[in-house]
């Protein structure tokens, strides 16, 4: 059998993410939290550090190596003709030791105006003992998640890009066990994501700059679950919007800023009545298909349009660049209180080396107790090819 506390934190993360608005009536809902949940919430976790030191941002970015978790779309403007990057995050170091996102990403450009992309995604949960019922370990066993992707992009003319990705998911959280008689298994999803990309160059008083602006829905795929009994949860289906603003001092000197926006695209919770859980008395009916889930999530708030609104996590990022070989970074992440309350500053560095480029990213909570505090992510690139003005069609 498992220990118990681990086994009954898996069964919940696994079975039971929309059971927190059965707790909430129509008369608690001031000042109580109502935050949105979703199976496998790893894949929306920064794998890479040159964001991550960016406060989470990324849709709107210049293209670099890891742009398929971000806007798969941006490759189409990136400089080198073939790229790959190692990144590995300790994840949640202020809870456990042994949690930890492994990431592997690579693009190519097949010609001027398609590019294809692959990624791993690799979320091990640490290590579980196994004991038998009079507490003798019998072994142990290894929680882990994984998402394997792949993208197509194709440059759509001089300054617009798209891209659609694929996205295979594979999370083993109890290893097949079973909990108080429930036969448990492995969940497995097939998703998808669609972004946009613009870029246009311009002068600001009279050097050269750039603006560009993104979009990507995320995760958009089929329900999961991890036992014939238990009710299927929605993938973490996301909005991502942004746009940032790049802009040259000099020869050697340049700085970029820039914005995102973020909303999920699943159900909210509803209001139950304390009488019966089949009776909502605000909000709506969280089981439905993904796809009305997908338009209902912009209206289904028991608290209404300001509910809405506090379901919209924001992030800034800003980089500067010396000579296009070394960089500091800084961010800030935003989420409201009722919604998840993470709140950190983010800051790091990058370095970059003919054809290498490392980066290091670290995170500043600011609250003294926060799991994410202290959080490290570290990031090796290779990029090769000519690196040139990419061509374009009208």
């Amino acid at each position: 059998m498992f220990n118990k506390s681990i086994t009954l934190l898996l069964i919940i993360v696994a079975t039971s993410l929309t059971s927190l608005a059965q707790v909430l009536t129509v008369s608690q809902l001031a000042g109580q939290v109502n935050p949105l949940t979703s199976a496998v919430p790893f894949l929306g976790i920064t794998p890479d550090a040159r964001a991550g030191s960016m406060g989470d941002c990324g849709v709107a970015s210049s293209p670099d190596v890891s742009s398929l978790f971000w806007n798969a779309a941006k490759y189409a403007f990136a400089e080198s003709e073939f790229g790959v990057e190692a990144s590995y995050t300790p994840w949640l170091r202020k809870l456990v030791t042994d949690i930890n996102l492994s990431y592997l990403v690579a693009y190519k450009k097949l010609d001027k105006l398609q590019t294809i992309s692959g990624s791993l995604r690799y979320f091990s949960l640490g290590n579980i003992v196994f004991t038998d019922i009079t507490g003798t370990t019998t072994g142990n066993y290894s929680p882990n998640e994984f998402a394997l992707d792949f993208g197509y992009t194709l440059l759509l003319s001089k300054n617009l890009s798209g891209a659609i990705a694929l996205r295979y998911i594979h999370s083993d959280l109890t290893g097949g066990n079973s909990n108080e008689g429930t036969q448990t298994h492995a969940g497995n999803a097939i998703a998808a994501d669609i972004s946009v990309y613009y870029r246009h160059n311009t002068t600001i008083n009279g050097q050269n700059a750039q603006w560009a602006l993104g979009t990507n829905i995320t995760n958009i795929g089929n329900k999961i679950t991890y036992s014939d009994d238990s009710k299927s949860n929605f993938l973490p289906m996301n909005l991502r919007i942004g746009g940032s603003l790049m802009y040259e001092i000099d020869d050697y000197n340049s700085i970029m800023a820039q914005l995102d926006l973020n909303k999920m695209l699943i159900p909210t919770p509803p209001i139950y009545s304390t009488t019966s859980t089949n009776i909502i008395e605000a909000g709506m009916n969280p089981d439905v298909a993904v796809a009305q889930a997908i338009f209902q999530s912009f209206y289904d708030a028991p608290g209404g349009f300001k509910e809405e609104m506090n379901e919209i996590a924001y992030s800034f990022g800003l980089e500067y660049w010396y000579a296009k070989q070394f960089a500091i970074r800084g961010g800030y992440f935003h989420e409201n209180e009722k919604k998840g309350n993470r709140k950190f500053l983010t800051t790091g560095l990058g370095l970059k080396l003919n054809v290498v480029n490392l980066d290091l990213s670290y995170i500043v909570a600011l609250q003294n107790d926060h799991p994410l505090k202290n959080t490290l992510r570290m990031s090796l690139t290779f990029e090769l090819g000519k690196n040139k003005k990419t061509e374009t069609k009208e």
